[in-house]
């Protein structure tokens, strides 16, 4: 039952972890991307059609 306690505690400091890393990365501006939308408007859209059948 102890053995339990040990990986139920050690989960839970790896997850304050990995959401102390994610929280540093977004403050940092990590997620940020500067470039894609200033590009956006040069591509075009992409459009489907259905093929014709020959008559």
């Amino acid at each position: 039952m102890s053995v339990l306690f040990i990986l139920i505690g050690a989960s839970l400091i790896l997850a304050l972890c990995f959401l102390a890393g994610f929280i540093i990365s977004v403050r940092n501006g990590q997620f940020d991307d500067d470039y894609t939308p200033s590009v956006r408007i040069l591509f075009d859209d992409k459009t489907t059609s259905s093929p014709k059948k020959p008559d």
